[in-house]
């Protein structure tokens, strides 16, 4: 079955940097969709900042297995609504692969209930990515590093919490490290955390970049059916044995808690 994917970008700096405008001249959500659409079992269409709702309504988010996110500097004009209707649909299965400095969003920062701050360094360097887990499926086809020639550094401390799979470690030519590949689950969601992608750089033409984003989308679609987050209240005759109500009760039936 096709895996409907949605690349969502802030598309802001494509508008108004010339050097960023020159290296996506579409915008980057429109590679990253080109480079999962090279993949006959996705099916990736684009989502804007700037499109009404940003893009991710209702209908648009129903139908998504898996959600991309690219930002960086708009992220406090993504609207509350639409964050909330995101963590939403990433409890109920939905999984979401976080990109660069995704990790200052508001739906990155939701889902992990942490900071997620980081220090960097925009200056080109070198960046090696090596990787953790061999055998996990979102580094297939990928061999024991990926070699990036210029890339804005991200270093430790990573304000994340500890992550349940660790799947990339960077090392950057100016001596840092980074936790730049990592893995949670939320509610029946799986999430990933991917660092490359600066702007100023094509690192999303990178071969082996493609694959992992590639990979990572069929990693994080959902399992099962969809997980409806309700909390009813069971009545006692519907309960799946026999049983008789013993000492008080706080709520009568039918009436909602946790609320």
């Amino acid at each position: 079955m096709t895996i409907k994917v949605t690349v969502w970008g802030e598309n802001v700096h494509e508008q108004k940097n010339k050097t960023v405008a020159g290296i996506y001249p579409d915008g980057m959500h429109t590679v990253i969709a080109d480079a999962l659409n090279e993949d006959a079992e996705l099916e990736a269409k684009t989502a804007t900042l700037q499109e009404p709702e940003h893009g991710l309504t209702e209908d648009v988010l129903a139908k998504t297995d898996v959600l991309t996110w690219w930002g960086h500097c708009a992220h406090g004009d993504v609207a509350d609504a639409i964050v909330e209707r995101v963590h939403k649909r990433v409890l109920e299965g939905m999984g979401l692969i976080v990109l660069h400095s995704g990790p200052y969003s508001k739906i990155f920062k939701r889902l992990m209930g942490t900071s997620c701050s980081l220090c960097w360094r925009e200056a080109g360097e070198r960046e090696r990515l090596w990787v953790c887990q061999p055998s996990h499926p979102i580094v297939q086809g990928i061999g024991p590093y990926i070699e990036l020639e210029n890339t804005e550094m991200y270093g430790e401390p990573f304000g994340i919490p500890v992550p349940d799979e660790q799947i990339f470690i960077s090392w950057f030519e100016g001596g840092e490290v980074f936790r730049s590949g990592a893995t949670w689950k939320r509610g029946n969601g799986k999430i990933f955390y991917f660092r490359p992608g600066h702007e100023t750089y094509p690192i999303y033409y990178n071969d082996q970049v493609r694959l992992v984003l590639r990979n990572a989308v069929k990693w994080a679609r959902p399992e099962g059916p969809r997980w409806i987050d309700a909390a009813p209240n069971v009545p006692v005759e519907k309960a799946r044995e026999t049983i008789t109500v013993k000492g008080g009760r706080l709520h009568a039936d039918g009436e909602e808690g946790f609320k």
